[in-house]
C-alpha cells in the first residue's frame, strides 16, 4: 500500500500559479505518477503524468504548455506546477502511483490515490 498525500491547493486569480505536491510514504520512484482532476459534476480527468525515471512526461490537451509535472531530488515527492490558471481549472486535484511500466492516461491504470487538494481559480 502507498500513501499519498497532496498539498499546495488553494484559492488564486486567473492568470496566477500554484504549486502542487504529492509526498509518498515510500520512494516514488518505483511507480508512474500522475495527476488527475474532477470537477463537480464532470469525470475525473487526466492532468499530467511521469515515468519512473522522470524523462518522460504526458499532459491532457487542456493543460499542455501551462502545468509542468516533475518529480523533486527528495525520491519521496512529485510536483505540478500550474501556471495562467483559468476559471476553468477549478477542480478537485488528485495525486495518482501506477504499478504500471508505462505512462498511462487512464484512471482506471493507476492504483494509489491521494485525497486530493482544492484549487479555485476566480475570475
Amino acid at each position: 500500500q502507498v500513501q499519498l498525500v497532496e498539498s499546495g491547493g488553494g484559492l488564486v486569480q486567473a492568470g496566477g500559479s500554484l504549486r502542487l505536491s504529492c509526498t509518498s510514504g515510500r520512494t516514488s520512484k518505483v511507480y508512474v505518477m500522475g495527476w488527475f482532476r474532477q470537477a463537480p459534476g464532470k469525470e475525473r480527468e487526466f492532468v499530467a503524468a511521469i515515468s519512473r525515471s522522470g524523462g518522460t512526461t504526458y499532459y491532457g490537451d487542456s493543460v499542455k504548455g501551462r502545468f509542468t509535472v516533475s518529480r523533486g531530488s527528495a525520491k519521496t515527492t512529485v510536483y505540478l506546477q500550474l501556471s495562467s490558471l483559468k476559471p476553468e481549472d477549478t477542480a478537485v486535484y488528485y495525486c495518482a502511483a501506477a504499478r504500471s511500466i508505462g505512462v498511462g492516461k487512464g484512471a482506471d491504470e493507476y492504483d494509489f490515490w491521494g485525497q486530493g487538494t482544492q484549487i479555485t481559480v476566480s475570475s
